[in-house]
C-alpha cells in the first residue's frame, strides 16, 4: 500500500433504473350536444371521488378501440361506437408510475348509459367542466375542451 493513500471498499457494480411501467387507458368523450358524460370515481377506491372519462385499461391483445367498447358495456351497459381519437396524453405521476391515454370521440351509442362501477355520473356542459375535481392526468385535456379544443 503506498503511503498516504487510505484504502476504499469496492463500489457495488452501478444497476440501470428500473423502467417505467405505462398503464395504456383508453377513455370516452360521450356527447350529447354542447355535453359530455363524466364519472365520479368511488369513495375509499384509489383516487376516490375525482372525476374522470368512462373507459379504462386495455387487456392482452385489444386495440384501444376494443377496450374502450368493452369498458363502456362493464362501466355503463352501453354498446358504443368509438369514433375518432381525439388525443393522447402520456402522464407521469410523481411515485414515478406513468399513464398513456388516449381519448376517442363518442357519439353513438346503444342503449342508456347505467350507472354500473361509479359513486356518480352527470351529463356536463364542455364550458364546466374545470369545476369538477378530475383527475391529475385529465385536466390539461379538461382545460383544453372548456375552451373549445378537439372538438
Amino acid at each position: 500500500m503506498l503511503v498516504g493513500m487510505e484504502s476504499q471498499a469496492p463500489s457495488p457494480p452501478l444497476t440501470a433504473p428500473s423502467p417505467v411501467r405505462v398503464r395504456e387507458v383508453a377513455a370516452a368523450l360521450i356527447l350529447r350536444g354542447e355535453e359530455v358524460l363524466i364519472c365520479q370515481r368511488k369513495a375509499g377506491t384509489p383516487m376516490g371521488l375525482q372525476w374522470e372519462f368512462p373507459g379504462g385499461k386495455l387487456e392482452a391483445g385489444e386495440t384501444p378501440e376494443q377496450a374502450l367498447r368493452r369498458e363502456l358495456q362493464e362501466e355503463l351497459a352501453i354498446d358504443a361506437e368509438v369514433g375518432r381519437l381525439l388525443t393522447e396524453i402520456l402522464y407521469h405521476y410523481r411515485n414515478g408510475s406513468a399513464i398513456h391515454l388516449r381519448f376517442f370521440e363518442v357519439r353513438s351509442f346503444s342503449g342508456t348509459p347505467q350507472n354500473c362501477v361509479f359513486e356518480d355520473m352527470r351529463w356536463v356542459a364542455l364550458r364546466d367542466l374545470p369545476a369538477y375535481n378530475f383527475l391529475a392526468a385529465d385536466r390539461t385535456f379538461v382545460r383544453d375542451l372548456a375552451r373549445g379544443a378537439f372538438l
